[in-house]
């Protein structure tokens, strides 16, 4: 058989069901393969291997006496370090959290682990999810597998390079502008983003409230289907959580490409794109409409403003949601020689935030202040709900949206570093789903000369994750790039 890290998610869970693997083996497969190569990937924060084995032994008595949870019983997954996990630190990728221990499961963690689900550990990310490389993690930098000198995107990538290693069998992570599909189009995995509400947010540490989601990784639709049937839902934790019913699979059997209208924003086709990914994606909807879909050219006339607006308001929530990470409240307390209060916090937090972090703050506080808020923060409030009319006017004329993900293939560490805005540029196909609450997904479609993946990106209107994933499916049912396995050596990686 297959060596089992090499298996992805779904066939997996076909050997987990017909005997051929074990959940010890694929689990103890997986923490060989994380001691061989997080070192150099830098994947992985917390590594758990006594709870992880001891999960899979569980499973595998509850498979062999036919007692089993869900299809996920017994899969080892890769957890966000921002989702809280029994028995883990949940640091946020930052110093200021340095071995916290919270005091409940996040709500997504619960779900899994009453699935079955094998925690391997917790997973890098830029600080507090700000960031677009992971290369703002405190810990420790984060690689691209398909290529060692490049990031694997942010702030979810560590799940992206863990799950493109072949580390994990899939990952949980969270999308606040992109945060789960870009890294998922820099590593060459399906990356899912659901609609807003779909999914709880409880225990997961916010960045911006109103655009924060969980989202899902695995290799194919398929496996992002399954993970996301066992974490949607309304939750009583969650007040943003809707009751909206929850279908038996998120894969339509009956999915067809006949008569779908695959809308093409004419503002995601300017200059500034990577030929190669103009190439694939086009290429991608060509076969779609071979298949009997039919291309419809839609416009977001306001899409020239979703990044900025997002930074606005992104900016504003984070400066807000991280005032209690002050020492005090929350963190770690840093020694000052000054003699009130206010001296200690400004301490601890110059020193134990870092760069990025800082910079969202001070952005925030900025829009926020008397002076500006009318100018900025409002205005970006109301563009946002020009924005999401915008995608409710498109919906009348199409079933899907199709653009790149990113629009260019992964970028080389240290590139953009001193350059913030041109790493916020690495999300402007994805900060809009945020913006309007809407579902999306992130396919690999190609790969580039030097063979880097290139993705495509998948919208549907709100509560449609099962038209979109049932899409994304059958285009992954005739193509076979989400498979690929990046070959990692010491010198570097290939395809």
């Amino acid at each position: 058989m297959t060596a089992p890290t090499n298996l992805p998610l779904c066939e997996g869970v076909l050997a987990l069901a017909s005997g051929e693997l074990s959940s010890v083996e694929w689990t103890q497969a997986c923490l060989e393969r994380i001691q061989a190569w997080d070192a150099t990937l830098g994947c992985f924060l917390h590594v758990l291997p006594e709870d992880a084995l001891r999960a899979a032994e569980a499973s595998d008595t509850r498979r062999a006496q036919g007692q089993r949870l869900s299809p996920l019983d017994g899969v080892p997954l890769g957890v966000k370090d921002v989702f809280h996990l029994p028995n883990a630190p949940t640091t946020c990728g930052s110093r200021f959290l340095e071995g916290y221990q919270p005091p409940f499961v996040s709500s997504v963690c619960e779900s899994l682990l009453r699935s079955g689900v094998v925690p391997l550990g917790k997973l890098n990310l830029d600080e507090f999810a700000m960031g677009s490389s992971t290369e703002f993690s405190a810990y420790k930098r984060c690689r691209n597998p398909w290529d060692l000198g490049r990031t694997p995107g942010g702030s979810s990538g560590g799940c992206a390079s863990a799950l493109a290693a072949r580390l994990v069998g899939g990952a949980l992570g969270s999308d606040t502008g992109g945060s789960v599909r870009q890294p998922a189009a820099f590593c060459g995995v399906t990356g899912f983003k659901p609609t807003y509400g779909r999914v709880s947010r409880f225990g997961l540490v916010s960045f911006a409230p109103s655009m924060d989601q969980a989202g899902v990784m695995a290799h194919s639709a398929q496996g992002c289907a399954w993970l996301l049937q066992a974490i949607a839902g309304l939750d009583p934790n969650d007040a943003t959580t809707q009751d909206v019913s929850v279908p038996n699979s998120y894969l339509d059997p009956s999915f067809s490409w006949q008569g779908l209208r695959i809308g093409l924003p004419r503002e995601f086709w300017d200059a500034g794109m990577e030929p190669c990914v103009r190439k694939s994606v086009l290429e991608a909807l060509e076969w779609m409409i071979s298949q009997g879909a039919a291309q419809v050219s839609v416009s977001l006339p306001r899409q020239h403003l979703a990044l900025e607006t997002y930074l606005v308001l992104a900016s504003a929530e984070a400066f807000s949601n991280l005032s209690r990470f002050d020492g005090v409240r929350l963190g770690q307390r840093r020694q000052h020689t000054g003699d009130n209060w206010t001296s200690m916090i400004q301490r601890t937090r110059s020193e134990g935030l870092g760069p990025e972090v800082q910079r969202r703050i001070t952005m925030g506080s900025f829009v926020l202040s008397k002076d500006a808020v009318s100018d900025y923060y409002e205005q970006a409030q109301k563009v946002r709900s020009l924005l999401a009319s915008d995608y409710a006017e498109a919906w009348g004329s199409c079933d899907l949206l199709l653009t790149p993900t990113t629009p260019t293939s992964a970028f080389c560490l240290g590139d953009r570093l001193e350059e913030p805005l041109a790493m916020y540029q690495s999300d402007l196909f994805t900060v809009g789903a945020n913006l309007a609450g809407l579902p999306a997904l992130s396919m690999p479609v190609g790969f580039t000369s030097r063979g880097l993946p290139v993705a495509a990106q998948l919208l549907a209107p709100a509560w449609e994750e099962q038209r979109l994933l049932s899409a994304a499916h059958s285009f992954q049912q005739a193509f076979d790039h989400h498979l690929k396995v990046p070959v990692l050596s010491s010198q570097g990686s290939k395809l």
